[in-house]
């Protein structure tokens, strides 16, 4: 099954460097939101993803292939199937969901651990940053326990999906990270 997926992966080429960018997270912390926004700069109504959705985003003159994997527990595990020659993983928080901020700690420290996303690059948006009780990007990322990934590159951004704040700011230090790595 993982070798059908891997076929399935289109890449992102800067230059002669072939990139593969993921978006995960749990589920209704906005990753499908983002990834419309990222591609056709507008909102658009969305379900819950069951599977994956698989887009074109095009961002300073550089294509990017955007998977974006379904975020509910019966999924997770199937994230990993979409590991291998991962280069970016765009990391998706519900900055308002306290309740879950923990297990999503645990599902993101259970990927990065993975042999395969061991060289990937990590961005964080911090999402939702536009409703009343969002928390920092600062308490994301201590919640995360980012500060603690000492042997990753790795860039957290408080974004608002609906609002498109926070996207470009993000991506561009992911172009720079890209670039760098």
């Amino acid at each position: 099954m993982g070798q059908y997926f891997g076929k399935l992966f289109n890449q992102l080429v800067y230059g002669d460097k072939e990139v593969r960018i993921l978006i995960l997270g749990l589920d209704g912390a906005g990753k499908t939101t983002i990834l419309y926004r990222m591609q056709i700069g507008d909102v658009v109504s969305t379900i819950p993803t069951i599977g994956f959705n698989v887009e074109t985003v095009s961002y300073k003159n550089i294509k990017f292939q955007v998977w974006d994997l379904g975020g509910q527990t019966n999924i997770r595990p199937y994230w990993r199937c979409y590991y291998a020659n991962t280069d970016a993983v765009i990391y998706v928080v519900d900055s308002c969901d306290r309740d879950r901020i923990g297990t999503s700690r645990d599902e993101l420290a259970a990927m990065l651990n993975e042999e395969e996303l061991r060289d990937s690059v990590l961005l964080v948006f911090a999402n939702k940053q536009d409703m009343k009780g969002a928390m920092s990007a600062a308490e994301v990322s201590q919640a995360l326990g980012l500060p603690r990934l000492k042997n990753r590159q790795w860039g957290i951004y408080k974004t608002s999906a609906l609002k498109g704040d926070g996207l470009d700011e993000g991506l561009d230090w992911l172009v720079n990270a890209i670039k760098g790595a």
